[in-house]
């Protein structure tokens, strides 16, 4: 019935639905049906592909192999100069062991098809797919001496070396490969990629060696920033970049690319030399952006020279698109400032500022400012932020007037700039620092003014004890108490041995407080620092004497839920 219905309807529309529904089965489990269909198909049409295919994938399930045999030996008597079918007929010969066959047939093939790699390929691919792999490189070996084409069969080749562990052969197989076809370089690195570490280097050495191509270098190169040397990597790149080729313009920007993906300051170093290089090839547009992303990376590797040489080279281009020189301008005012060069910073943002976009040249003068706030230059940050009236300058200039020991200009400029300026903790902070010098009634204190520029130098141990000693200078209720529970708090947090000066300072904060505000939040911060600890009963002590003693202090809710924690009656969070 199903020869019938075959022969009954030959067009090639009515075969590919017979083909569809062997499929179908196939896709059921209705192998039988399926191999069925597929026979009828073949003898009416021997030379169809998809019907041989589908018994390929059918029979073995049956136990039925064999049976395709004489149809594979059909469709090439009919038609021989089809791969297709000559490749299934010597796959076939080969499951169904029988070598000498699928040898004899391949030769054949061979003679028929001179100078034709197909041959070879299926050969050797069948041999591999019945895992004859020593049998399959001889076939490859012998054909590339056939053909007489150094490079013929090298990935197969490659690929093969590689399934039998053999690195360094595989390595020197698509060299060749990738000297025949430059496209194949990411294909080449990627396979070699996973090789053993004990035998990288000598994977390297294989790739790069004597008078290696361009190409095979650079598959050296990309394993190499893969494995983490990237100067090597460049070294050995480098060279092959010497001509200005579109080629080569290409090969550098993905070298760029690769370097990029490691973060190590040598693969960052290599890839501003990549984009470098980039740029003497590409047309201006490209290389002003080119040069701009090589600035960036020599600043990621440590290289502020390098940097501040690419910046001044798009800063003094004329052609450079006006973006591209505001970009340069900044990035290198930028570098210069995280240099500590910031005089140098401070005449470029002067000479060049006017021209930048209001945002640009406002981030700059205070990231100005603050590095001269560090450097102890106090004067010279105000003036980086060049008579700046917005909310942000304001918070800013009532750091430099707190640092300056000017309570009474701070307090102003800290109620302007309100509780909101800034990030959460730059708000938090100087809401922190609001309350300490809002009880001490003097216009000018410089010794806490000192202790706190310390502090916003990164010297927080020097500040602790800078803050003990301007507490000597300030009513013990009117602002003494207070700079000793700030230092308690930054001893707190800095942990080790200042963590045991912490309770000494909140305990002499709670003495001198008497009835003001800081003897109850000493008293609260201690109780913390216990819990920190796991000191939980010190803690309890400290948070029902607190509680007792202080019950209309503004940090009872807060002392209730310490309490409440210590006693594990909630969660920590």
């Amino acid at each position: 019935m199903l020869f019938l219905a075959v022969s009954a309807v030959p067009t090639a529309r009515a075969r590919a639905q017979v083909i569809g529904e062997g499929f179908e089965l196939e896709r059921t489990g209705q192998s039988e049906k399926a191999a069925e269909l597929y026979f009828a198909t073949l003898r009416a049409d021997p030379t169809n592909l998809p019907a041989l295919l589908g018994l390929e994938r059918v029979l073995p399930l049956l136990n039925r192999m064999p049976d395709l045999l004489p149809y594979a030996q059909r469709a090439v008597a009919a038609d021989s100069t089809r791969s297709d079918l000559q490749a299934l007929l010597l796959r076939l010969y080969l499951i169904l062991n029988e070598p000498d066959s699928a040898r004899a047939m391949a030769r054949r093939w061979s003679q028929a098809r001179p100078g034709e790699e197909a041959p070879y390929r299926e050969w050797a691919i069948a041999l591999e797919d019945v895992a004859a792999y020593d049998a399959a490189r001889e076939v490859l070996l012998d054909g590339r001496q056939a053909l007489g084409r150094p490079a013929a069969f090298a990935i197969e080749l490659g690929e093969l070396y590689i399934r039998l562990g053999q690195w360094v052969p595989a390595a020197k197989e698509w060299g060749l490969a990738v000297t025949a076809q430059p496209a194949q370089i990411p294909t080449a690195a990627a396979q070699l990629a996973e090789a053993p570490q004990d035998l990288r280097g000598k994977i390297a050495d294989a790739l790069s060696s004597g008078n290696a191509a361009p190409e095979t270098r650079r598959v050296a190169a990309e394993l190499l920033l893969e494995w983490g040397d990237p100067a090597r990597a460049w070294e050995i790149f480098a060279p092959t970049t010497a001509a200005h080729t579109q080629q080569n313009a290409y090969a550098l920007r993905r070298f760029a690319d690769l370097a990029a993906a490691p973060g190590t300051p040598s693969a960052w170093r290599v890839r501003g030399l990549a984009l470098v290089r980039f740029a003497e090839i590409v047309p201006p547009a490209l290389a002003v952006r080119a040069r701009s992303d090589a600035a960036r990376a020599f600043l990621e590797a440590g290289d502020a020279a390098s940097a501040r040489a690419q910046l001044e080279f798009v800063a003094a281009d004329s052609s450079a698109p006006p973006e591209a020189q505001d970009l340069a301008q900044a990035t290198l005012i930028g570098a210069l400032i995280a240099q500590g060069r910031l005089d140098s910073a401070a005449l470029r943002l002067a000479h060049v500022g006017n021209g930048l976009p209001d945002s640009t040249r406002s981030g700059l003068g205070f990231a100005l400012a603050r590095a001269r706030i560090r450097a102890g230059q106090l004067a010279l940050a105000e003036s980086a932020l060049a008579k700046d009236s917005s909310v942000a300058a304001l918070a800013l200039y009532s750091r430099i007037a707190l640092y300056q020991g000017d309570l009474a200009r701070a307090r102003t400029l800290m109620r302007q700039a309100g509780p909101y300026t800034g990030d959460r903790r730059e708000a938090t902070e100087r809401a922190a620092l609001l309350a300490l010098i809002a009880r001490i009634p003097d216009a000018r204190a410089p010794e806490l003014g000192s202790a706190l520029l310390k502090l916003a130098q990164g010297d927080s141990s020097g500040a602790v004890k800078a803050l003990k000693s301007a507490a000597d200078h300030l009513p013990p209720e009117a602002g003494g108490a207070e700079a000793l529970l700030f230092a308690g708090r930054i001893a707190a947090l800095l942990g080790g041995g200042s963590r045991t000066t912490a309770p000494n300072l909140f305990e002499e904060a709670m003495k001198r407080g008497g009835q003001g505000g800081a003897p109850p939040a000493a008293e609260l911060a201690w109780a913390e620092l216990l819990i920190a600890q796991g000191k939980n009963p010190e803690a309890i002590q400290h948070l029902e004497h607190l509680i007792l003693t202080y019950p209309g202090s503004a940090v009872v809710p807060e002392a209730r839920r310490q309490l409440e924690l210590a006693k594990g009656a909630i969660p920590k969070s």
